[in-house]
């Protein structure tokens, strides 16, 4: 069942919130050997909150998710719970808070079951750079599940949850959700609170949803949206709303032709361009465009992103909290070595680059020219979506591939962000569907991108697609 239909179940009493809860543990208990999508599965706290939301729907009350398990990634706080950003770094360490997103999934009566794998820090595209060891696909467990929200997204796609939260910093939400068949929502920048997420690039980060189709990823993106006084950059008055469907027969789609000539795979292009298709033959207008900027945004999103990962990270010093290496002998040795040792090798990568951004003499040749580059970007989508309702773009350049094949090669693995990274630098709304397959059956992703707090359009459009397709109903084991 989807999360809405699991919670119509509840409900309606033809499902106990117990009975639920313990399904998808007994899934995780039975998969998870092989698809490590979580870090640690809170058994007892879910069949403890179980029975007080049990006792609240008995007692009349009516939410959308009440009694609906849900997934959480490694880097969202919850109170009691180890959050380590799968990292030794923060190995052991239970925040006495929680994220302000937890907060509201609680109070609508869901339950937190577990959090899912993700690349250490959130700092890579294929859930592989994490301290527990790489998340592996449910459709073919030798190949990667994204990143760097992978074991969210394998989750979902393996039936170990039925909803999840992941965060969006160049794609961590869409790109998992392409490789794993799975539906994914990055909303706007200020649009849900960051209170409670461990930091990577402040100014980047976004929480977001993934499930099983656009509903799922809606309602759930409804229930966790809207201000917070402790977020000074969460902007939005209110909490969104998506209801009614408005279809989308009248919107204007732009396609960016220059994303489909060189550097993509033939099976996603043909997948991506099936999908503009099928939206154009439900009464939408597409349009192809030239994408401005391309060859500068990932230069511009990795210098800005390392640099604020540079700041960020500075924290974890070996004395205030985290890992202390037992091997020091003196202040200094404490500082080096311990994030020496505390840290995995592409987060010293990204620390050691925004490092050198952001130090003297290169601070304007790198860090304020990708500054002025963002700038660029983001006013080149303000005038697009003075033309067009949305733009249409494929997530990846390729499908899931093998586990190892790219983590030695960061400069490959960087590029794999290509069509992604400029929706954070440019602080906008996407939802990534799936399309297809390539000829090895594995899945293949399209994205919608929209203006700033467009997020009912692109809901409307997805909707409309969904309702005509079923990929987003395929699973590994159908």
């Amino acid at each position: 069942m989807t999360a809405l239909e699991l919670a119509a179940a509840i409900r309606t009493r033809k499902l106990g919130v117990t009975d639920a809860v313990s399904q998808y543990i007994n899934a995780i208990e039975k998969k998870d050997k092989q698809i490590n999508a979580f870090t640690v599965v809170s058994k007892e706290r879910a069949f403890s909150r179980a029975k007080e939301v049990q006792a609240k729907i008995d007692a009349g009350a009516v939410l959308p998710l009440a009694g609906v398990p849900v997934a959480v990634k490694d880097n969202i706080s919850t109170e009691g719970i180890e959050t380590t950003c799968a990292s030794k770094m923060l190995s052991g360490y239970a925040p006495v808070y929680n994220a302000a997103v937890i907060d509201k999934l609680e109070n609508s009566g869901m339950i937190v079951i577990g959090k899912t794998n993700m690349d250490e820090f959130a700092m890579g595209g294929s859930s592989e750079t994490g301290v527990y060891g790489a998340v592996c696909n449910p459709w073919d467990l030798s190949r990667v599940a994204g990143g760097s929200s992978g074991g969210s997204a394998a989750a979902i796609a393996a039936g170990e949850a039925p909803i999840a939260l992941g965060s969006d910093t160049g794609g961590s939400i869409r790109q998992p959700c392409s490789f794993c068949g799975v539906t994914g929502i990055k909303p706007t920048y200020g649009s849900v609170s960051r209170y409670g997420l461990i930091a990577y690039a402040s100014s980047l980060d976004q929480i977001g949803t993934i499930g099983q189709d656009i509903n799922d990823c809606a309602a759930l993106l409804e229930i966790i949206s809207g201000p917070d006084r402790r977020d000074s950059t969460c902007i939005i008055e209110k909490p969104f709303n998506f209801s009614p469907d408005n279809g989308c027969a009248k919107i204007k789609i732009g396609l960016p032709k220059n994303y489909f000539e060189s550097g993509i795979d033939d099976d996603v292009k043909k997948a991506a361009l099936a999908a503009a298709k099928e939206l154009e033959s439900s009464g939408a207008s597409i349009e192809e465009f030239e994408m401005p900027f391309m060859d500068y945004m990932i230069p511009a999103y990795y210098i800005i992103a390392c640099a604020e990962a540079s700041s960020n990270l500075s924290r974890y010093d070996g004395l205030k909290y985290g890992f202390r290496s037992g091997n020091a002998k003196t202040l200094s040795g404490v500082y080096r070595l311990s994030r020496s040792e505390g840290f995995g090798l592409e987060v010293k990568r990204r620390i050691m680059l925004g490092s050198f951004v952001l130090s003297s003499g290169y601070y304007d040749a790198y860090y304020k020219k990708a500054l002025q580059t963002r700038a660029l970007i983001k006013d080149a989508y303000n005038k697009l979506f003075e033309k067009y309702d949305m733009i249409l773009s494929p997530v990846a350049p390729t499908a899931a591939y093998k586990r190892g094949e790219n983590i030695d090669d960061p400069i490959k693995m960087y590029m794999g962000d290509i069509y992604t990274v400029s929706i954070n630098l440019a602080g906008l709304p996407a939802v990534a569907l799936p399309c297809g397959f390539d000829r090895q059956k594995l899945p293949v992703g399209f994205q919608l991108i929209g203006g700033a707090f467009t997020e009912k359009k692109l809901i409307d459009a997805a909707r409309v697609y969904q309702r005509r397709t079923d990929h987003h109903k395929a699973g590994p084991n159908s």
